[in-house]
């Protein structure tokens, strides 16, 4: 099963490297990972997509509590939360084809971005299933050449219940 964890750290040099690190060498495979400035302008908050069961996901909150620099740890996996992903994907796009590829864009409630004589780049942001579905639309139809994806970010619903406030 795939764990959303929210870690919130202090804004340092290598706290990044520090988690990462501690992560893989307790050989948990990290999905993705994305961080980025929160409210707090010394605060970072990371958000890590990690596969494993139960006992393998409390171990890596555990071994997180223990770094120095993390603040508080939630696990958004049980709670009703907000989870998007960012891709941008570069398709082949001839005079011919592109009309094709701005209507699969508007279904997809996606946005070209880019257009040039042989490609167009195409911005959608929306949950992992969606951003999938576009992608093998588009490959199938018309060809990807490019696509770079964000890692998962998440925000719980609401207040953050009691269990996840702290460490």
């Amino acid at each position: 099963m795939k764990h959303t964890l929210a870690v919130l750290v202090e804004n340092k040099p290598g706290v990044l490297t520090h988690i990462s690190g501690l992560i893989s060498r307790r050989a948990f495979n990290i999905e993705s990972i994305a961080a980025g400035y929160t409210e707090e302008p010394d605060t970072t908050r990371i958000t890590i997509v990690v596969e494993g069961d139960e006992i393998e996901q409390e171990q890596v909150v555990n071994q997180l509590s223990k770094l120095v620099d993390v603040i508080k740890i939630s696990d958004l996996t049980a709670v009703e939360s907000i989870q998007r992903e960012l891709a941008l994907i570069k398709v082949k796009a001839s005079a011919a084809t592109r009309s094709d590829i701005i209507n699969i864009v508007e279904i997809f409630r996606a946005s070209i971005v880019d257009v040039n004589r042989e490609t167009m780049v195409i911005e959608l942001s929306g949950d992992e299933t969606k951003i999938d579905a576009l992608c093998q639309v588009l490959a199938e139809d018309h060809g990807i050449i490019e696509i770079v994806r964000t890692g998962r970010i998440a925000l719980s619903r609401g207040p953050v219940p009691a269990k996840n406030q702290g460490i």
